[in-house]
């Protein structure tokens, strides 16, 4: 005989209140302050997004990028893992990496940074965020005029990166290389990433 596992069925009286968007959806200031909220979650378009476990690739790519962002930027920029970034009122999502001004830390109980904050955003995609990655996110950053945007996913060859810049007229990214094995940039600082190393790891 197995063994099987029970999963409670989920209804609304068993559900927190705050799962349920107040008319106009949630305002970003107020992720700091919900009881019990899992952690990871965004908020796009005044509606929670909840994270689900990420898988190895994930973990061991942003691990990989983490380490090397850190010893490539200069004195001037900071290197934040998984922290939440306020762009709009309904607007906070967490990217993956960001590479931010030094000015913008204001210490150790920092829970945001902001559009103006930030140089670089890097979202290494997931199959359950991949609408979120290629879509809605790019479009987010873009608009709130954040100049360097990082697209990173597991293709079969290993990870694949796509490389946008901000066009401040159109206010949209353009695509500036798609690099595989190998991330050598100039902007926005010199910096030679082996992607290859993911599999040491």
């Amino acid at each position: 005989m197995t063994a099987e596992a029970v999963i409670p069925e989920m209804t609304s009286s068993s559900l927190p209140d705050w799962v349920f968007p107040p008319p106009g959806g949630f305002a970003a200031e107020a992720l700091d302050h919900i009881p019990d909220l899992p952690a990871h979650t965004e908020l796009i378009d005044g509606s929670l997004v909840f994270v689900r476990p990420r898988a190895s690739f994930h973990t061991l790519l942003v691990d990989l990028l983490t380490v090397a962002l850190r010893q490539a930027a200069p004195a001037r920029m900071r290197v934040r893992r998984e922290m939440s970034l306020i762009l709009a009122k309904a607007q906070r999502p967490e990217p993956d990496l960001m590479v931010i001004k030094t000015e913008a830390v204001r210490g150790n109980d920092d829970t945001y940074y902001k559009a103006g904050d930030v140089v670089l955003i890097v979202e290494v995609v997931s199959p359950e965020s991949k609408v979120r990655d290629h879509r809605r996110k790019p479009q987010l950053y873009a608009e709130a005029g954040i100049s360097h945007f990082w697209l990173i996913e597991k293709n079969s060859g290993g990870p694949t990166a796509y490389v946008y810049e901000l066009d401040p007229v159109t206010r949209s990214y353009v695509i500036t290389g798609i690099h595989r094995d190998r991330l050598k940039l100039t902007v926005p600082f010199d910096l030679d990433i082996d992607l290859t190393e993911i599999d040491d790891l």
